[in-house]
């Protein structure tokens, strides 16, 4: 992608980067900028060492890292190796947190300490690196200012005073068009002397495919597909069949679990939002809250706030995934399911005192097959009744239909009442 429109008053930079003229050689450069949003995984890793490698390959004038990134979920060990092929890259790498409110933190922030240059964009920070995880890779200038980051952050402005940086580079455009070997020249545009580039640029972000994925590792993502899911799974239970809720539960449960396997989610705040969801499952059977639904609330709100060890889930999504979960298996839940299992339109009345076929072995309670359809039972005698057999339906209480074996059941309900 050429750089078109990028101009910028050819005094802007006064004293820093290219004279307005460029090497016929400089001008051909192309440089790759590199986006990395969101927590570095082994996606993110991946991205970043194959950009450089090809950036190689293809003779790029150099790669900026475009980095908003809170810290990284892979291992230290990981994580150097990045480092190292940033380090021995065949090309020069740079790095620039941005846009506004960007943020370069823990690991993020070590791996772009070793990049040849960096700067910060208005309104983005860059620190609070932690204890250093690959000192000896990273720049002088980063480890002058090691003890500074260890707890606190620069900004644009801060950035320089701490000697990180040499310019100010407010956005992308006053980065890049000093970097060395980038070619611009110098034109008059309505009387004002501007400068136009003559490089051009090349924009890389994750794939379709890798960025998906690489959401879904996000710990507020990863958060609320685990509790949607489980909630959608436990109305699933409690309805005839398996319908699109329970496919729909099924796959954001599975994706939320994979979320929790790559973020740093302490197993017993897991196991805690696990009995949280069991708690409220047993009171929607009984349609009211009563101590499980107490127990459950407690156990979700603990495990919710302490569910990831170094990281916080922002107070928003906390709101969301409490408060709506809570309402939704106190009083929503129970409220669809009698809506669903209470109105006559589904043709529930016509079943009492018709015959259905025990789909497995039913001691107690069981499934049984209506007209082609599995609809859960109790039996109201303790006469065992073993799959196959055919059984009378006598009532139906709540959720269940009420049954008796064929043999000496009630003919038909309907006619003793009249």
């Amino acid at each position: 992608m050429s750089l078109l429109g990028w101009f910028m008053p050819a005094g802007a930079q006064e004293g820093t980067g290219n004279s307005s003229g460029t090497s016929a050689a400089d001008e051909n450069l192309t440089f790759d900028v590199v986006a990395i949003s969101g927590l570095i995984d082994e996606i993110v890793a991946d991205f970043i060492e194959d950009s450089v490698i090809t950036a190689a390959e293809r003779g790029s004038g150099g790669v900026v890292l475009q980095v908003n990134s809170r810290g990284h979920v892979v291992s230290d060990e990981r994580l150097r190796e990045v480092a190292r092929t940033i380090v021995d890259s065949g090309v020069p790498v740079y790095a620039w947190v941005g846009p506004s409110g960007a943020s370069a933190l823990g690991g993020a922030a070590q791996l772009v300490g070793v990049a040849q240059e960096l700067s910060v964009a208005v309104g983005a920070r860059l620190g609070e690196t932690g204890e250093l995880i690959f000192p000896e890779l990273l720049s002088d200038q980063f480890r002058n200012a090691a003890e500074f980051l260890e707890e606190g952050t620069v900004d644009e402005e801060s950035v320089v005073e701490q000697g990180l940086a040499t310019r100010d580079s407010p956005t992308i455009v006053f980065f890049v068009l000093d970097l060395p070997g980038f070619g611009s020249t110098v034109e008059t545009v309505d009387g004002t002397s501007v400068r136009v580039p003559d490089s051009s640029v090349r924009f890389f972000k994750l794939p379709l495919i890798d960025g998906w994925v690489h959401g879904l590792a996000s710990p507020a993502m990863a958060y609320l597909l685990f509790l949607i899911g489980a909630a959608l799974l436990i109305f699933e239970l409690y309805t005839a069949g398996v319908g699109i809720a329970g496919v729909i539960g099924a796959g954001c449960f599975i994706l939320g679990c994979y979320g929790f396997d790559v973020l740093p989610a302490r197993n017993w705040a897991i196991a805690l939002l696990v009995v949280a969801m069991l708690g409220y499952a047993i009171d929607v059977q009984v349609g009211v809250p009563r101590l499980w639904s107490w127990i459950a609330t407690i156990c979700l709100i603990i495990g919710s706030l302490f569910l990831y060890e170094g990281m916080a889930i922002s107070w928003i999504t906390l709101l969301v995934g409490i408060v709506g979960v809570a309402l939704s298996m106190i009083s929503g839940m129970p409220s669809m399911i009698r809506t669903r299992f209470g109105t006559p339109t589904i043709g529930r009345e016509w079943m009492v005192g018709e015959l259905a076929v025990a789909s497995e072995d039913i001691s107690k309670e069981g499934i049984v097959d209506v007209d082609g359809a599995p609809w859960r039972a109790r039996v109201n005698r303790t006469t065992p009744i073993a799959a196959g057999d055919q059984v009378r339906i006598v009532a139906i209480e709540g959720l269940y239909l009420e049954i008796e074996p064929e043999t000496g059941g009630a003919r038909d309900y309907r006619e003793m009442r009249r």
